[in-house]
């Protein structure tokens, strides 16, 4: 039996598969939830009716909800032309709705992001805020706000004036962050950046959605040095922002900072080498007791980090730096060939990574011309991706803006050797036309985040040609579903439409971007190689070397072609339906497949 392709996203697939594991006799036959052996599994936890508990809520979370679970027909259509490295690149830029593109990512990057770092709108009243389908009120504040998208009904302004201001921005999180929930690694993390306006409430949408207790710290970070221009009302200047952090299932740990050996040094030229003074005393332990200066007779009685028999071993081992009076706190000399560990704990201040000098730097890269506004410092999230992630990881911003974690992503694999790759996610926003940008010919900020690449890697490869740098990226679009509405709804055909329905497919896509669509729908990674190749003419498609996909997309397909397909033994083989001309046909392509591959499982159809 030929099985049709569903091509339809459904966020709550990961859900329900792990529902399935916990609990399989809850889930039915046709993959929905039956509630009354559920509730019998659980029956110990199961609360009656609904109870006071400390909730964070506002208007609209409930749609919200909705949102996160709403299904898609959607897909992701290659843009060779603007990729870079087409063939070979590991790296992805896509343009669209953020929403929809985590939606269409979670089948083939279920858990596989190691490390997530978005820059979100801040909610200034200035902001850009998406207005989902689900916002009762949307179209009243369409009507009212300026659209910024060639559909004309995904951004808004979000002014301080808007009846839900607030309310506005955590329904844009909310879905937002569930999703990007679903594709962390067990032991991922998630950075999140924000300032003093909606701190407060991403912390509690975070709490809720990745539990308090995956609540990792709160990094934060200097923006400038000093205050410029005229002062505030209240005379005092924000000169810092937060960067929230909060992990998968697991425990995170950063990878550390190289410890500091300028504090190592050896003024008494001990045999045993560099050394440093540390603290002894302790403010939580309860080891009180005395111990005496065996030069001076001098005691000091404290509340000591060790034990006394650790310390009496100090004392002996000559590793007590004593004061000159019983004043003073005795300290350990702490060895620099002693430690076990070479790194040090990142701390929460982070540093200085001043927004002028990540202007300037961007303009730079442009020939001087500033085509963005406020672009994050390379060097604060090289520092991120960093102390998160391991030397092949992939990273995923979904709030891509100018592009600035690809950028920092490919330098720090310049400096380290490492392959990491990275997954960008932008909305195609409309320039302003008095803009710079808009004047030096770009029209939408993807394009501008796409030339960025494309400069900042050819730069970094020219100041280490030694190094082998994946600089390329592959362009997906977020567009309708290839399928026309037949596909789906193949009862609601009427006579008439029947020769219509004769190939569902939609008169302008591609072969490749059928291709897509279908590696969507099967799970595949999306940088996954592509080979074309050919029999008598009729192309098929090798992913991944056969051992992923084999899709032709071809008309009155030959028997050679499918045994030439089906002899790579492929784990998913795709056909049109149009391929075959009879009913007959298709029971031929299933014997076929059965004779050369053991069983027919792989064959699908579109």
């Amino acid at each position: 039996m030929i099985e049709k392709l569903k091509l339809e996203q459904n966020p709550m697939s990961p859900v329900l598969e792990t529902l399935k594991q916990v609990c399989p006799g809850a889930i039915n036959e046709d993959g929905t939830v039956d509630f009354d052996v559920l509730k019998t599994e659980l029956s110990d936890s199961i609360t009656e009716g609904k109870r006071e508990r400390y909730e964070f809520d506002w208007v609209g979370k409930e749609n919200a909800k909705r949102e996160y679970k709403r299904k898609i027909r959607k897909t992701l259509r290659p843009v060779v032309a603007d990729s870079k490295n087409w063939e070979t690149t590991k790296n992805l830029y896509i343009e669209g709705d953020n929403l929809d593109a985590l939606k269409l990512l979670q089948k083939s990057y279920l858990r596989k992001v190691k490390m997530i770092y978005i820059d979100p709108p801040y909610n200034t009243g200035n902001d850009f805020v998406y207005c989902d389908d689900f916002a009762e009120d949307c179209k009243e504040y369409l009507d009212k706000k300026e659209v910024c998208d060639t559909d004309g009904n995904r951004l808004f302004v979000n002014k301080r004036d808007t009846g839900h201001y607030h309310s506005n921005w955590c329904n844009m999180m909310y879905p937002r962050l569930k999703m990007a929930r679903d594709l962390l690694t067990n032991d991922g993390v998630i950075f999140i950046s924000i300032d003093d306006h909606e701190v407060a409430n991403l912390k509690k949408i975070c709490d809720e959605i990745f539990g308090n207790e995956r609540f990792v710290g709160m990094l934060i970070w200097k923006t400038k040095t000093a205050a410029k221009g005229v002062p505030t009302k209240n005379m005092l200047v924000t000169n810092h922002d937060y960067i929230l952090v909060y992990q998968g299932k697991s425990q995170f740990r950063f990878n550390g900072e190289d410890r500091d050996v300028s504090k190592f040094s050896n003024p008494d030229n001990d045999p045993r080498g560099a050394w440093k003074a540390d603290n002894m005393k302790s403010t939580v332990s309860t080891n009180v007791f005395s111990i005496t200066d065996p030069n001076t007779g001098n005691v000091f009685t404290k509340n000591w980090a060790f034990s006394k028999e650790s310390i009496d071993k100090m004392i002996a081992e000559n590793k007590i730096i004593w004061p000159s009076s019983s004043d003073g706190t005795p300290r350990q000399k702490r060895f620099m060939n002693e430690m076990t560990n070479d790194t040090t704990p990142l701390r929460s201040l982070i540093g200085e990574f001043q927004s002028e000098t990540a202007t300037n730097k961007l303009k730079e890269l442009f020939g001087g011309k500033k085509l963005f506004d406020f672009p994050k410092h390379v060097d604060l999230i090289k520092l991120l991706v960093k102390q998160a992630t391991e030397a092949d990881s992939l990273i995923l911003d979904f709030f891509s803006g100018s592009a600035t974690t690809a950028h920092a992503i490919m330098q720090l694999n310049a400096d380290d050797a490492g392959t990491r790759k990275y997954i960008m996610v932008q909305f195609p926003e409309i320039l302003e036309e008095n803009s710079e940008a808009f004047k030096e010919g770009y029209t939408n900020l993807c394009e501008i985040g796409k030339e960025r690449i494309r400069r900042a890697g050819e730069k970094i490869k020219a100041e280490t040609p030694d190094k082998d740098l994946d600089i390329g990226f592959r362009v997906l679009r977020v567009d309708s579903s290839n399928m026309k509405d037949v596909y789906y709804k193949p009862s609601e055909t009427s006579q008439t439409g029947l020769l219509d329905a004769v190939d569902n497919i939609k008169n302008d896509r591609t072969d490749m971007d059928l291709l897509f669509g279908v590696m969507i729908d099967c799970g595949l990674p999306l940088d996954m190689p592509i080979e074309t190749k050919e029999v008598n003419g009729k192309k098929y498609y090798v992913v991944n070397g056969s051992d992923a996909l084999v899709a032709c997309f071809e008309e009155n397909i030959s028997e050679d072609l499918i045994r030439e397909i089906a002899s790579h033994k492929p784990m998913c083989a795709v056909f049109k339906d149009s391929s075959f001309a009879e009913a007959k046909d298709k029971v031929n392509v299933s014997e076929i497949f059965k004779s050369i591959c053991g069983d027919d499982k792989a064959l699908k159809i579109l």
